[in-house]
């Protein structure tokens, strides 16, 4: 025989669910500190800097 549920907590257990994988996700995409961030930003201006740097002009 099957168990009884109750619906309303399956409903809540599930949006919990959802929420949480959502929450992951953000985590990841946005989860960075601002030490990170701005260490990020410079790495890839230096990086910009050198490669115009080495640039060969053409006349």
């Amino acid at each position: 025989m099957a168990d009884i549920i109750n619906l309303r907590m399956a409903r809540k257990a599930r949006a919990r669910g959802e929420a949480q994988t959502v929450a992951a996700e953000n985590r990841a995409r946005f989860g960075q500190d601002k030490a990170s961030r701005s260490k990020r930003q410079l790495d890839t201006a230096r990086a910009a800097r050198l490669i115009d740097g080495a640039r060969r002009e053409d006349d």
